[in-house]
């Protein structure tokens, strides 16, 4: 037996991830944002969903690009505190701890030196949306933490200890159940 309720955003989990943004004049900014996603592989795009109220959403329009940020285990307490504190009160780099880096191929939005990996994106299109914008982003470069590579040079997100946002709560990512193709591989 199901309830049926109202509509509303129950997609659950989403990454939790870091936003940051700064345009020529103003001083670097994160948001946490969960309303973030993959929309595209070629090319490679991101959508990151931000109320026009919060104070980067005019950084973001403004210069045209904004870095994703990915969380590890670590960084949870950073990223609440950029989530529920405004940059226009403080500046959350140096309340959070945490270390503004030039993004490769952006001129203006810093990378976050602490992440595990990040996603410099240019602002292709904006989407008004209600009450929020998606700003949908081209990834012009990633940065991963040498550590996440094996001896072959391949990825392995599993050493970043990622965490997921998930009604209220940061959730560490668990075991895998599974590999893609799996469920159509011979034995």
């Amino acid at each position: 037996m199901k309830q049926i309720w109202k509509p509303g955003n129950l997609l659950n989990p989403t990454p939790a991830v870091m936003v940051s943004c700064a345009t020529e004049t103003e001083r670097p900014n994160i948001i946490t944002v969960a309303w973030a996603g993959t929309v595209c592989s070629e090319p490679p795009m991101v959508s990151v969903s931000v109320r026009k109220s919060r104070f980067s959403h005019h950084m973001i329009r403004e210069s045209g690009e904004f870095v994703v940020n990915l969380v590890s285990a670590s960084l949870a307490r950073a990223c609440d505190l950029c989530g529920v504190k405004s940059g226009r009160d403080m500046d959350k780099f140096a309340a959070a701890h945490l270390t503004a880096a030039p993004a490769p191929g952006l001129a203006h939005a810093p990378l976050i030196a602490e992440s595990p990996l990040n996603l410099s994106c240019r602002v292709e299109q904006i989407l008004e949306l209600g009450s929020h914008d998606m700003f949908l982003g081209r990834i012009v470069q990633v940065s991963v933490e040498e550590a996440l590579l094996d001896e072959k040079g391949r990825l392995d997100l599993g050493k970043a200890d990622l965490i997921a946002y998930s009604h209220g709560e940061y959730l560490r990512l668990g075991k895998a159940v599974g590999r893609f193709g799996f469920s159509v591989k011979k034995k």
